[in-house]
């Protein structure tokens, strides 16, 4: 089985459901915002003191540890995909599942949400997060699989995943037939 990378924006439950599908797949659990921390402290504050940059570095750095590993399933930061070398080394190293919510749900979400994110500040709004999603969708959409939520429970959610990725590694290992 290859690595599994949740895509998608920030608060669409890249990490909650990364730990069910984990489970569901009998796999560990890396996330890359949570390696981020340890290794530099607090996102807001790497944003803050040394920028997006040396963030989208630390975040390639995380993602390459991952990959090192046994598979698993790493959930990624919301921007990671646009750092380019992240994205040819996930699109190389591992199946991409985009968590793709409807734009209000993301708001709710975010609104509710007791972790800073520094793209769409202490208030998020509806504009801003369009501003944001909308020239990420294309790269999210380059995904291997793109699973619409949010209506079903989380545990739900993480084995229709699981049985898609399952489905798709059975796909990749068949030989395809020729006609003859």
């Amino acid at each position: 089985m290859k690595h599994v990378a949740l895509v998608g924006f920030m608060a669409a439950g890249k990490t909650t459901i990364g730990r069910h599908l984990a489970r569901e797949l009998d796999v560990p659990f890396f996330d890359t915002d949570e390696a981020i921390v340890r290794a530099h402290g607090p996102i807001a504050d790497l944003f803050a003191v040394h920028g997006e940059g040396a963030f989208r570095h630390a975040e390639l750095e995380a993602v390459k540890v991952a990959l090192a590993g046994p598979p698993c399933v790493i959930a990624l930061g919301g921007g990671a995909v646009t750092h380019p070398p992240t994205r040819a080394l996930l699109g190389e190293r591992a199946l991409r599942v985009y968590l793709q919510l409807p734009v209000e749900s993301l708001v709710e979400r975010l609104k509710r949400s007791r972790t800073i994110r520094p793209l769409v500040g202490e208030r998020p709004t509806l504009e801003r997060v369009r501003a944001l999603l909308e020239p990420r969708e294309p790269i999210y959409l380059e995904s291997d699989i793109v699973v619409r939520g949010p209506r079903r429970s989380k545990h739900a959610f993480a084995v229709e995943i699981a049985a898609r990725v399952r489905a798709h590694a059975g796909a990749a290992a068949s030989p395809e037939r020729g006609e003859g």
